[in-house]
């Protein structure tokens, strides 16, 4: 099996929303390459005494997407068929796009081949158990240490195309559903891809839980997740379609029922979800958001508040933001 590698140089101030823009026409698993320094806690994460000194951060990163090559030299992204020219195409016009309102550098693109190497299972490498405030998350291959066995914790296997829960957008949603959560809560994940949301709200007490997703492939994974964390089946309900466009997936989500809906998801996409899913919320039910790139933050306040949302806080981490707002009118949906 071959790979293409349409590899980006931009700048490190870029790398986050040259992700995201790019993500939606399908590429995905970004490899970085850049001369940050590693912070405190990304050291403690290695289980490292003494790191050497890096070079001097220059602001230059290479972000570098793979896109499987079949047999007859099509191209796949998105799990749409796809060529070599279009997604350069494309890629190019997404750069320029975001150059008019930011400084991504150079934005030059170059393309490889690579034969088939096991970068799908290399990232894990990386990706050590870590802390989100009082959670212990710890990834499906390695042990619980005898000293963490009271912690509350998370076992996740995140697969190659879902979230681990190390995001700033991620834990701003954690944050979030914990403050909000009752015994009674009945929690919509939209876009649940590991299911990490909906089952941290189960193990936080929540009753029940509904997650969607776009991708088959998620199915599997909030499977195993499930399993991993000992959650019943009739806890957690899984499906699969846009419950934007796709009316049949908005009726077996059913209309008036969930306390909470969380949406971890681009600002981009939950501008068009926000005016659909009110009608799946109770009144007085929660509306908690991420996913948004901190220069978009003003145009999901707007979607929420145009869908008639009242917004009840707005939370930071890093360059992302959590918009938390709440139903307070009543509509025919209502159970």
């Amino acid at each position: 099996m071959k790979w293409m590698k349409f590899r980006i140089k931009t700048v490190t101030e870029a790398e986050d929303i040259i992700i995201s823009a790019l993500y939606d026409i399908g590429l995905e698993g970004a490899q970085i390459e850049d001369k940050i320094p590693l912070t405190a806690l990304e050291k403690e994460q290695m289980f490292v005494d003494i790191l050497p000194d890096g070079p001097e951060d220059d602001g230059i990163a290479y972000l570098s997407f793979f896109v499987e090559e079949k047999e007859d030299g099509s191209l796949e992204a998105g799990g749409v068929p796809t060529d070599k020219d279009t997604l350069l195409s494309r890629i190019g016009q997404e750069l320029e796009e975001l150059r008019l309102f930011m400084e991504i550098g150079e934005g030059s693109v170059t393309v490889t081949e690579t034969e088939d190497i096991d970068w799908i299972n290399n990232w894990k490498q990386y990706f050590h158990q870590f802390y989100i405030d009082d959670l212990l998350v710890i990834p499906s291959w390695e042990e619980v240490r005898e000293e963490d066995l009271d912690k509350k914790i998370l076992h996740i296997d995140p697969g190659t195309a879902f979230g681990t829960g190390m995001h700033e957008t991620t834990q701003l949603c954690i944050r979030q559903i914990k403050k909000y959560l009752t015994p009674e809560t009945e929690l919509l994940d939209v876009g649940t891809g590991s299911g990490i949301l909906a089952i941290l709200a189960l193990m936080y007490g929540a009753k029940h839980a509904v997650g969607t997703d776009l991708d088959p492939c998620a199915v599997e994974a909030v499977a195993q997740n499930m399993e991993a964390n000992r959650i019943p089946q009739e806890a957690f309900e899984m499906m699969i379609g846009n419950i934007i466009t796709d009316k049949s997936v908005q009726d077996k989500v059913g209309y008036g029922r969930y306390d909470i809906v969380a949406a971890n998801i681009l600002a981009d996409v939950l501008v068009p979800l926000t005016p659909v899913i009110v009608r799946h919320m109770k009144t007085g039910g929660v509306y908690i958001t991420s996913g948004i790139i901190d220069t978009k933050e003003e145009t999901v306040r707007e979607a929420v508040e145009a869908a008639g949302l009242e917004i009840l806080e707005v939370t930071y981490q890093g360059e992302w933001v959590s918009v938390t707002a709440r139903k307070v009118k009543s509509d025919s949906y209502e159970m």
